[in-house]
């Protein structure tokens, strides 16, 4: 169900959150908004009832999008239908693209699961889907985050982060227009989760960390999962799920095939600590970038000076997954209590429904690089 705008207290001094959305069923990461204003959003395969995989909000209730048939996984023939959707992006154009993990409960990938799906929101039929070929998408693999560059190539460049915490973490990039896909930063230290020794994430108060029933207990190692393209079109920036640091790459070095590994990492900066762990980044056309802090329930942006400032911190934003930077000047984001599920509470699932989605008002305009 969607509830009526209502503002929540919060801090004068920063943005005021509003609710958006509540969801009674599964957990939800990803929220995108099309340039008309139609929100969309999905649900992982996490261990909860999943219905429908994508969902587009319509008179107060997500409803199974692009239709109920494609979120019928048919192991039969997994390119066809919609596995387990980890984002959706609308992208300069204002097509919905569908980043399919092919991963549920994070297993074994298929060739035919991970996969990028685009959907013409004038005819919501789908119109392009592009396979991975297992030398990208891994067995390991888990497909996080998407971003794209319509400028580049004949149709586009998209962006991926792979931030898998069972094998080799990269960013994939892939020509839209080919299909053709690559793996870069392939198991570069800056696409890879910090050692616990150096980073031990605090939320809610108390050390966040794998927590089994027997008791034992497991570092956090998921990589490169948030992801944003500057306003200029020049640089990615990225950022491992476990680690307080912000990176960038040349987006030049990405796409050029004929350079080598170490030519592309060559081109990596490190920007520095973000000031919390962060699951996913955004960015604006005024040169900002955005991460969600989910050690300290907040929005941060980092202005083009390089200084960081808090957008709003909130009690209510319990684990801010996935934002979006839309036209109508708001950042909508998700917060779905991740850290509360079972395999980090001792067994124990912790999370309080309803799950929430949120928007706060940025007065900025999303990158549009087309």
């Amino acid at each position: 169900m969607v509830s009526q705008l209502q503002k929540l207290p919060t801090d004068e001094s920063l943005g005021t959150l509003e609710p958006v959305a509540h969801f009674d069923g599964a957990m939800l990461t990803g929220v995108t908004v099309s340039h008309q204003g139609r929100i969309f959003v999905n649900f992982p395969k996490w261990g909860d009832e999943v219905t429908f995989t994508v969902a587009e909000i319509r008179e107060g209730r997500p409803i199974a999008y692009p239709n109920e048939a494609i979120n019928q996984t048919n192991p039969d023939d997994l390119a066809a239908t919609l596995v387990s959707v980890q984002s959706v992006v609308v992208d300069p154009s204002d097509r919905l693209w569908i980043l399919d993990t092919g991963s549920p409960m994070f297993k074994s990938t298929q060739y035919g699961g991970p996969k990028l799906v685009c959907v013409d929101l004038t005819s919501n039929q789908v119109i392009k889907t592009i396979l991975f070929p297992q030398t990208v998408a891994l067995a390991t693999t888990y497909l996080n985050d998407v971003r794209f560059d319509l400028r580049r190539g004949a149709e586009g460049i998209a962006f991926i982060t792979d931030s898998s915490d069972q094998g080799p973490n990269g960013i994939i990039v892939v020509d839209l227009a080919s299909g053709e896909s690559w793996r870069r930063l392939h198991e570069h230290p800056s696409t890879k989760a910090e050692e616990p020794s150096s980073f031990l994430p605090i939320v809610e108060g108390r050390p966040f960390m794998e927590r089994h029933p027997d008791g034992k207990t497991k570092s956090l190692k998921m990589g490169a999962d948030g992801i944003a393209i500057s306003a200029d079109g020049a640089r990615l920036y990225y950022c491992p799920l476990a680690s307080r640091k912000l990176y960038s790459v040349a987006i030049d070095a990405l796409c050029d095939r004929s350079l080598d590994e170490p030519a592309v990492a060559a081109t990596v900066v490190d920007e520095g600590d973000r000031g919390g762990g962060a699951d996913g980044l955004e960015s604006d056309a005024a040169g900002c970038i955005y991460a969600t802090s989910y050690e300290h329930n907040a929005i941060l942006r980092r202005n083009p000076d390089g200084e960081w400032e808090t957008v709003v911190h909130d009690p209510h934003l319990l684990w801010p997954d996935t934002m979006s930077v839309a036209t109508d000047g708001y950042l909508y984001v998700t917060a779905n209590q991740l850290h509360r599920q079972a395999k980090y509470q001792n067994g124990k699932d912790l999370r309080q429904k309803p799950y929430t989605l949120f928007r706060v008002r940025i007065d900025a305009e999303p990158v549009l690089l087309r």
